[in-house]
């Protein structure tokens, strides 16, 4: 099991570096290509769009797969994409290699949480899921910077080979490590569809993409804050944004047996100190110390939210977890994109470089108030079940024999 988690672990390390990893090097690429600088940031854009597009498209192609079959699968669609990344010659081609490499992102993030929640115990199965979040949330510590590095020293194509390389290596240890895990007699883009008509999985996507909204509004101008408002140079914001994913890290190892524990009011409790976090940080903007520390927090914060969201959608779905739990990061991405726009329009507007942490406050307490209305809407109904081993037959009635369940 610990070998089988690390094998999860190291393909959201691959999927969190190639995913920030263009960010660092836009110079580069815009000159490699022959476009500008802000042209080449429509790679970002054409990498989300790809996780938008793939995670509900390729998860209800692979509806009938097996999980292990489609994570091989899946990893080797990440790994041509980002081959083609490092060989396109042109910014065509390279835009629609980083399109095939954003494809296969949130698909495989669902499976693997379903994957990992289904390797333990059910009263563990969040922290499991943190667990392999933590490739995630080491890859803004580690594989972002030294694949940033790598690419202005060598050139940006050779962050894409290294992507690539780490999907390989990625590729083989899901093959050693991760046991197989049949789908069950409940299975289908039909079952998926239904499950994702539940109006609780509506609500835990649109606090994904509100909530989250507000982390990302702030971690879009991180680097120009810093510069203009907290006096911190260029060449030492990497390690700042690497300071970032220390607390991204410590607010992850918090967030599984949080979740465990007492899934809604992590959630809510993320939230809300992600606002006062954010509220805070636009007064410490200004001074080294404080600011850093403040950042600290706010990943964490940002982090602690993921595992539950994560986790009330599977449970949500019932026993069709996979495409609700891959739906998450589209929402994610979703997120980035809205996120970014709504701060850049109040710098636009003259609010100052600071004003997007209440902007970003702002959606927190919005997502905190979708996520109230969905616990509201539970006392009211059945408690929701998400299975967390795979059964055979017994899938086929929430409550039959064989089948083990997690309660939120």
């Amino acid at each position: 099991m610990p070998l089988a988690l690390l094998a999860l672990a190291v393909v959201a390390f691959g999927i969190g570096t190639t995913e920030f990893a263009t960010m660092g090097l836009l110079p580069q690429i815009a000159d490699g290509v022959g476009v500008s600088v802000p042209q080449a940031g429509n790679l970002v854009s054409a990498y989300a769009l790809g996780v938008v597009v793939g995670a509900p498209v390729l998860t209800g192609i692979g509806a009938r797969v097996p999980h292990k079959r489609l994570l091989l699968l899946l990893s080797g669609l990440f790994v041509i994409g980002n081959a083609a990344s490092a060989l396109a010659p042109n910014f065509g081609l390279l835009f629609a290699a980083r399109f095939l490499s954003g494809l296969p992102h949130g698909a495989l993030f669902g499976v693997v949480a379903v994957v990992a929640s289904r390797l333990v115990a059910p009263d563990r199965a969040a922290r499991a899921v943190s667990k392999m979040f933590l490739g995630l949330t080491v890859a803004n510590i580690v594989g972002v910077p030294a694949s940033t590095a790598l690419g202005q020293q060598l050139g940006w194509r050779s962050a894409y080979w290294t992507v690539a390389v780490i999907g390989l290596i990625a590729l083989v240890a899901l093959a050693l490590f991760v046991p197989h895990q049949p789908r069950g007699q409940l299975s289908g883009i039909r079952h998926e569809l239904r499950a994702m008509g539940n109006r609780q999985v509506a609500i835990g996507l649109a606090t994904a993409v509100v909530g989250f909204g507000g982390f990302f509004a702030v971690y879009s101008y991180l680097v120009p804050m810093l510069t203009h408002l907290t006096g911190i140079s260029d060449t030492s914001t990497t390690l700042v944004l690497a300071l970032y994913g220390v607390g991204m890290t410590g607010g992850t190892l918090l967030a599984g047996p949080l979740t465990d524990r007492a899934l809604r009011p992590t959630l809510y409790g993320g939230l809300a100190l992600l606002a006062a976090a954010l509220v805070t940080f636009y007064f410490t903007v200004h001074s080294t110390v404080p600011a850093l520390i403040t950042i600290t927090v706010i990943g964490a914060m940002g982090s602690l939210i993921t595992t539950p969201v994560q986790m009330l959608l599977m449970a949500k779905a019932k026993n069709a977890p996979t495409m609700a739990a891959a739906s998450n990061h589209s929402a994610f991405n979703l997120a980035n994109a809205g996120g970014a726009w709504l701060g850049g329009l109040v710098i636009s507007a003259g609010w100052g470089w600071a004003s997007p942490n209440l902007v970003g406050a702002a959606l927190a307490v919005a997502g905190l108030g979708l996520a109230f209305t969905g616990g509201l809407m539970d006392r009211g109904g059945p408690r929701s079940e998400t299975i967390t081993k795979s059964v055979g037959p017994a899938e086929a009635s929430p409550t039959g024999e064989g089948a083990e369940h997690q309660r939120t």
